[in-house]
C-alpha cells in the first residue's frame, strides 16, 4: 500500500511499496506526474546508497549537531528483540470526574493535532482539575465536603494509573534484556548512537535529545563506551544542577600546545520530557537507583515511610505536582537547552522516531530553521496523523529541510547496515559481548547463529 505523503522537493524520498522505489519529488510537479518518469536504476540499494551515505556524513559533520529521538527508536529496538511492538499506553480509569477528563483529553490531542488523545494529554488535563479544585476548595473551605472526598478519591485514581504506566515502561526495558536476541539488538542500538557520536576532535559534541521516559539510550551508550552528560553531578545520589551544562571532558595530546581537545565518546544528553529515575525531592530533583529493565513494582523503589502520593513524584512530562513552579522545573530549563543547542548558525538537527505531536518542541525547531545556514533531517517510518507532512509545510523553507520517509529508511537495520555514516570510533563491536557477558545478559555460549545480525 502505497503511504499517504505527498511531498514537493527533491530533498525527500518518498517510499513507494516496494521499500526500493523511490522517488524524487522535484518542485512543482505531482508525484503522480514524476512517478512514471523515475530513472529505475537509481532504484537500487547501492544507488541509493551512494546518494545519501556522503550527504548524511558531510552533514554529521556540521558545525553543530543534535539529534532528536523520539518513541520510534523504543518500538524499533523492541521489534528487533522481541519481533513484536511493545505495548501501548492505554488511557486511565476514572470513576469521578470522567466526563470533565474525556472532554480536556480529547480538547488537547486536538491542539496538538494527534487527533487519538494518549496518556499524557490524561495526566496533563488531571493536573490542571486538581489544580482547580483545589484553589476552588482553598476558598470553599465547608459544606464542600463531598466534593473534597470526589477529589481525594480521584489523586488516588492517577497515582495507581501513573503506577501502571511506569511499570509498562519498565516492561518494555525488560522484554529487550531479556530478549535471546539481545546481543543483535545492542549491536544495532549502539551502532546507531556511535555513527552520530563520530565527530572530529575539532567539532562540538552531539547533543541528543529524546522524549522518551525508558532508558534505552543510556543503556545503548554504556554498552558502546559512550559518556553521557545529563547535568546530574554526584555518583551514590545525583542531583540536577542547571549550572552543569557547560561540563565538558578534554584532554591535551603530548607534545601539542595549544587548545585542548574533545575527548572522544561524550554527548551532552537531555531527557525533554524527564525519566523514570527522576524524583523531586524537597527542592531538588534527584536521580534514584532505578535497575534497568526491573521485574518489581515501581512503587517498591519509593521509601515505606512514603504517602500514597509517592508516584506522582516522579519527574515524568506532563508531572502532576501541585506547585505550578516546580511542574515547570526542570522542563523549562531542558526545553532552554534544546533551543540552545540548535538555534545557531551551521547546525544540523536529525530526528528519528519523533512524530512531531509536541508544540514546544516544534516551535523550537521552527525558530532554528529561520537561520538559513541550518538543516533539518527527519527520519520517519510513518506519518500517522500527517504530522510530519503538516510540519514540513508550515514552515516553508524546503532546501533546509530532508526527510527520509517510508518502511525502508525507518527500519533500524536499514538506516545502520547502508546510510548512517561509519563510525571512527566504534567501540561497540569490540567491547560490547565481553560488557554482556560480564553482567550476565547473554549466555557466553550464544555467540554465534541467529542471534547476529
Amino acid at each position: 500500500m502505497e503511504e499517504t505523503m505527498s511531498w514537493n522537493h527533491k530533498n525527500i524520498l518518498k517510499i513507494k511499496s516496494d521499500p526500493l522505489r523511490e522517488v524524487d519529488i522535484d518542485a512543482g510537479e505531482s508525484a503522480e506526474s514524476q512517478h512514471e518518469e523515475v530513472d529505475t536504476g537509481r532504484d537500487t540499494l547501492e544507488n541509493l546508497q551512494k546518494e545519501i551515505e556522503p550527504w548524511l556524513t558531510a552533514l554529521f559533520q556540521s558545525e553543530h549537531l543534535s539529534l532528536l529521538v523520539g518513541t520510534g527508536i523504543t518500538s524499533a529496538i523492541h521489534i528487533m528483540a522481541q519481533g513484536i511492538a511493545p505495548q501501548g499506553m492505554s488511557l486511565m480509569e476514572f470513576s469521578v470526574f470522567r466526563e470533565q477528563i474525556d472532554k480536556g483529553t480529547k480538547e488537547s490531542a486536538e491542539k496538538t493535532g494527534r487527533g487519538e488523545p494518549n496518556i499524557e494529554d490524561q495526566i496533563r488535563v488531571a493536573n490542571e482539575l486538581i489544580r482547580g479544585m483545589e484553589i476552588y476548595l482553598s476558598a470553599h473551605p465547608y459544606g464542600v465536603k463531598k466534593l473534597t472526598r470526589e477529589l481525594e478519591k480521584f489523586k488516588k485514581e492517577l497515582e495507581a494509573g501513573l503506577a501502571e504506566f511506569t511499570n509498562n515502561v519498565l516492561s518494555t526495558e525488560r522484554n529487550i534484556v531479556t530478549s535471546d536476541n539481545l546481543e543483535s539488538t545492542i549491536e544495532y542500538l549502539s551502532g546507531f548512537l556511535v555513527s552520530f557520536c563520530s565527530r572530529t576532535a575539532t567539532r562540538e559534541r552531539l547533543n541528543l535529545f529524546t522524549t522518551n521516559y525508558d532508558r534505552l539510550l543510556e543503556f545503548g551508550a554504556e554498552l558502546a563506551g559512550v559518556r553521557l552528560l545529563d547535568r546530574f553531578i554526584g555518583t551514590l545520589n545525583p542531583v540536577f544542577r542547571a549550572s552543569r551544562l557547560e561540563v565538558d571532558m578534554h584532554y591535551n595530546p603530548p607534545g601539542i600546545r595549544g587548545e585542548p581537545r574533545y575527548l572522544e565518546g561524550v554527548v551532552h544528553y537531555t531527557k525533554l520530557h524527564g525519566s523514570l529515575d527522576w524524583v523531586s525531592q524537597g527542592s531538588g530533583i534527584r536521580k534514584f537507583a532505578l535497575p534497568f529493565g526491573t521485574d518489581r513494582d515501581i512503587r517498591d523503589y519509593f521509601p515505606r515511610t512514603s504517602d500514597s502520593g509517592a508516584v506522582s513524584q516522579l519527574l515524568i512530562y506532563p508531572n502532576p505536582s501541585k506547585d505550578r513552579e516546580t511542574s515547570e522545573y526542570p522542563y523549562v530549563e531542558l526545553f532552554r537547552d534544546m533551543a540552545a543547542a540548535i538555534c545557531r548558525p551551521n547546525a544540523t538537527l536529525v530526528t528519528y522516531g519523533y512524530g512531531f505531536g509536541d508544540d514546544h518542541i516544534n516551535r523550537i525547531i521552527r525558530d532554528m530553521l529561520t537561520i538559513p545556514s541550518t538543516h533539518l533531517v527527519i527520519i520517519t517510518y510513518t506519518d500517522e496523523g500527517g504530522r510530519v507532512k503538516r510540519f514540513y509545510e508550515s514552515v516553508g523553507r524546503p532546501a533546509q529541510v530532508t526527510i527520509l520517509a517510508g518502511k525502508h529508511f525507518g527500519d533500524l537495520k536499514n538506516l545502520v547496515d547502508y546510510y548512517l555514516p561509519k563510525p571512527a570510533i566504534d567501540r561497540a563491536t569490540s567491547r560490547m559481548a565481553d560488557i554482556l557477558k560480564s553482567r550476565g545478559w547473554i549466555n557466553p555460549t550464544a555467540q554465534s547463529g541467529e542471534g547476529n545480525a
